[in-house]
């Protein structure tokens, strides 16, 4: 289906809920095309579900949407749809793979859409040397400054030509020369392909202006669009900013009184650092920084990404210990820090810090608590701040549940719920909407001018810069400059104070030709056309398996869990799990003490089985070893017991067993009772005085498979199932819950990867690392535990294949249901464990079992791998013996498989 000429996208009376929430309501919209479009509102108003609802990354729950011609509600024109377009979700790098370097994320993206061979070498060179990020291509993205990965991600973005780009917050964080870099390169890509349209959501005003159309929203709903002019003749406003505010229904921002405070005598200084530095190995993060700020200023931190900002809060908080230099806290050093002193500031991080899992009130009790309020106290300090910075009516509801604007008021509630004098704030309005800063600012001025609180906070956004009494412009781990805006912005006889902050990063880095243009560098876009493949890909599949290798092997956490995990566990049950009886030890109560006595003493601790104690010589005696736990078994011995043995009449011993362990209990009566029979016949025999004896029947046992009736013959063989269940599944299933909580998800739900592809590329890494974990495994059995292999390994290796298949496609079911990689970790463990222990015939069998329990013992794979397992180590079962296990666990391994792919889901519900 082609487009529509004037429009790229077209929505309905489009509605999406979350939960009871609404996020979009009627929304009816046509997008022009061929234009760089902009979504401007308050947070949580619906400007990234929208943008993810037109990449196809979220499904579509009412209302008709058509993007670039394609209908979103049909499977089959979405499919299309990905090679058409691209999207970079909300936060730094938040498309791109941690682990993986710049080129080899690049490389990755192009595999996704079938880019190979050769082309794709020469795409991720031109897109890396365009965006002057060649220099870094062996980089882990993890390493990159916030401009740079945005800079990455757009590249990945670019990768196959995309006609229509999404972008949702691309710049937020970043500082202004990352910026304007990264708007230049959007600049020059619609020079080269003046059809490509963009669509962008944003919090800063004055790149909506360079924008061609815009749309403003507000709870869901549209409020108006049309090009930046067109808004500022329908508001009759003179800026976009007051545009934007009108519209919206705000209160101007005007009222601020940001008139500084009285001259302070320099001797009252709340911060000061002196020669500040900080080194991680042979990284220099924070070099010689120094400054000081006075009681009650508010005190601005700006830098580019990267250039330690946030290390140098850190080291004043006392969280991290600066590798030279001194820093005082109202005069008091910072390296013997007393927590009175501590007490005395509030940090707010750059990153959310509170418990999602808490409420807003919980979370305000707790760091209460934390800081040692008086408990009468308590909830009079929490109406105060609840109502300076307006949460009481967010009370009961979960911090992960609020829009950015409103969780950073309450990180600031957090931060001042102690009355600290000093606030540290780490970049606190980052994605906050224009309206949500300005009431955060008029908190900050408040707390400042009314309550003489010093503040030193860290930001991007100039017009925040140019409200602060003092700033410091930071790069590379120095301190360029501390003074006024004002006075900045003069140095450098500039017009705005963005200018300034611009021409002294140019200057410290020596990189004035960022700003060049893009005619020296190669083509973002070319003309060369791109050779995209159809269909399922296998290519694909290897490149989605090599990617989660290098991860792997790169996440040191989950490579020692993956391979020393089940060799410590193998040990830990190997050894802890025994069911071997011996060494009972027991005393003796011998009221007789005769040499007959002495002789039934002496067929127990004759035995291997039972170990004696020191006798006994009275009741209290044998109730006290037996609470201590001393002994399990007392033996007493009456008086007369010799003379009654001779006269042949009945005598009674007693036998005291500890039943704390009702398994060890039954099996030291058997036994007594066994050893009791034979002392018993022995004196029978020498009692006789016949001649002849009548003749006897005895039952001679033998046992076959394990003759001396050991737990370690029997039990290693069953760990072995236990185990390959359990890691495999874990980790195939964290795999991929950790996608969707890094949000690289999104890749998939964007590109034309099948579920198929995804799922069988996720799980191959994993059933390799399990079969190498088998064979780890075996040798360790062999060599270690001396249990002997007996039967077909040719039949126990292609049997561990079938299994770990199904144990990796489990964990990967388990992953369509679980977001969180805590739930993931505990949930997959105990959908494992429960039933490869209870109801797989490990240590009851499986006839046994009754009921559903019964049921799940007869499908579950570990069942047959079990009898697998036990049979080649202990009964020497050849391969056509072993055949209906394995023909058992093919079709494990195939309904496993299936019933994964069609649980993977293509969109986020």
């Amino acid at each position: 289906m082609s487009t529509d000429n004037d429009s790229v996208v077209t929505l309905s009376e489009i509605n999406y809920c979350y939960g009871k929430q609404q996020a979009l309501e009627s929304l009816s919209l046509t997008i022009p095309h061929g234009k760089l479009c902009g979504f401007i509102g308050p947070d949580g108003v619906g400007k990234s579900t929208l943008l993810s609802l037109i990449s196809g990354a979220r499904a579509l729950q009412t209302g008709q949407l058509h993007v670039l011609g394609e209908d979103l509600s049909q499977s089959r024109q979405r499919k299309h749809l990905y090679r058409r377009l691209a999207y970079m979700p909300q936060g730094l790098g938040k498309n791109l793979y941690p682990t993986l370097s710049v080129e080899e994320n690049l490389s990755f993206f192009a595999q996704l859409f079938g880019i190979d061979g050769k082309q794709r070498r020469r795409r991720v060179s031109r897109l890396l040397k365009a965006t002057r990020l060649w220099e870094f291509r062996d980089r882990p993205s993890a390493k990159l400054s916030g401009g740079m990965k945005q800079k990455l991600g757009l590249c990945c973005a670019l990768i196959h030509e995309p006609e229509l780009l999404i972008l949702d917050e691309p710049t937020t964080g970043v500082d202004p020369l990352s910026r304007r870099q990264f708007w230049q390169l959007i600049t020059d890509i619609r020079q080269q392909n003046p059809d490509m349209s963009v669509l962008v959501a944003t919090a800063y005003m004055d790149e909506a202006e360079g924008f061609d159309w815009l749309a403003t929203m507000s709870a869901g709903k549209l409020l108006a669009a049309g090009s930046p002019d067109e808004l500022l003749q329908q508001t009759a406003t003179s800026t976009l900013e007051k545009a934007y505010i009108k519209l919206l229904g705000a209160g101007s921002n005007q009222g601020f009184d940001n008139t500084a405070r009285l001259p302070i005598k320099e001797t009252s200084i709340a911060i000061e650092a002196q020669d500040l530095s900080m080194q991680f190995g042979d990284f220099t993060a924070v070099d010689k920084a120094s400054f000081r700020i006075k009681k009650g200023e508010i005190f601005g931190f700006l830098g580019s990404n990267g250039c330690g900002k946030t290390t140098t809060m850190k080291m004043l908080t006392g969280l991290l210990t600066a590798s030279a230099g001194k820093a005082w806290l109202f005069d008091q050093p910072i390296e013997n820090n007393p927590l009175e002193t501590r007490k005395r500031v509030g940090y707010m991080a750059q990153s959310f810090s509170l418990y999602g899992e808490l409420t807003v009130y919980q979370n305000l009790k707790l760091h209460a608590q934390l800081f040692d309020i008086p408990k009468n106290s308590i909830e009079d300090r929490i109406d105060v701040v609840a109502e300076q910075f307006d949460l009481q009516r967010l009370f009961r509801q979960l911090p992960t549940q609020l829009p950015v604007g409103e969780r950073q008021r309450l990180s600031l509630a957090v931060a001042m719920i102690h009355q600290p004098e000093i606030l540290i704030l780490d970049e606190p309005t980052s994605g906050v909407d224009p309206v949500a800063r300005d009431n955060f600012w008029q908190i900050l001025l408040k707390l400042s001018r009314d309550h003489g609180v010093t503040i030193f906070i860290s930001t991007h956004f100039m017009n925040e810069a140019e409200r602060c009494d003092r700033i410091s412009l930071m790069h590379a781990g120095k301190v360029l400059i501390t003074d006024t805006p004002e006075a900045i912005t003069k140095s450098r006889n500039s017009d705005s104070l963005e200018d300034a902050f611009v021409n002294y990063l140019e200057e410290a880095s020596d990189s004035q030709r960022a700003e060049q243009s893009m005619e020296d560098s190669p083509e973002l876009q070319h003309n060369e056309k791109l050779k995209l493949s159809h269909g399922f890909s296998i290519k694909r599949l290897l490149s989605i398996s090599h990617r989660e290798t290098l991860e792997l092997i790169r996440d040191p956490v989950r490579l020692v869990m993956a391979l020393v995990g089940s060799v410590i566990l193998m040990f830990v049950l190997g050894y802890g799990i025994n069911m071997d009886v011996d060494e009972i030890d027991f005393a003796v109560l011998d009221r007789d003490q005769t040499s007959t006595s002495r002789d039934y003493i002496l067929s127990l601790s004759g035995s291997r089985y039972f170990n004696e104690k020191t006798p006994l010589t009275s009741y209290e005696q044998v109730d006290d070893a037996l609470k201590a736990g001393e002994i399990s078994l007392a033996i007493e011995i009456p008086s007369g017991f010799a003379r009654d043995m001779q006269r042949g009449e009945n005598v009674s011993i007693g036998a005291w067993i500890d039943g704390a362990m009702p398994m060890r209990a039954e099996t030291a009566q058997g036994y007594i009772q066994g050893m009791h029979i034979d002392w018993l016949q022995k004196q029978q025999q020498q009692l006789s005085s016949q001649s002849t004896k009548p003749a006897t029947v005895d039952i001679a046992s033998r046992y076959r498979y394990n003759p001396d009736v050991k737990s370690l013959p029997a039990m290693v063989p069953a760990v072995i199932p236990l185990l390959l269940m359990l890691f495999p599944s874990i980790l195939t299933s964290l795999s991929v819950v950790r996608e969707k909580e890094l949000g690289s998800i999104t890749n998939f739900y964007v590109t034309p990867t099948r579920k198929s592809e995804f799922f069988i590329g996720k799980q191959l890494p994993y059933v390799v690392l399990a079969m190498a974990n088998f064979l780890i495994l075996v040798a360790q059995a062999l060599f270690i535990f001396n249990v002997e292999l007996t039967g077909s390994f040719l039949a126990f290796s292609l049997a561990t294949f079938l299994y770990v298949l199904c144990a990796t496609a489990l964990g990967l079911i388990m992953s369509a249901f679980l977001n969180s990689q805590i739930a993931a970790l505990f949930g997959t463990a105990l959908a494992t464990i429960l039933p490869a222990s209870q109801f797989s015939g490990m240590i009851t069998p499986v006839t046994s079992l009754e009921g559903f329990a019964k049921v799940i013992g007869e499908i579950y794979p570990t069942t047959y791998y079990m009898i697998v397992s036990r049979g080649v180590f202990s009964k020497a079962l050849s391969f056509n013996e072993l055949q209906v296990m394995l023909v058992g666990l093919s079709i494990a391994a195939i309904l496993f498989i299936a019933i994964g792919i069609s649980l993977v889901r293509k969109q986020e519900q």
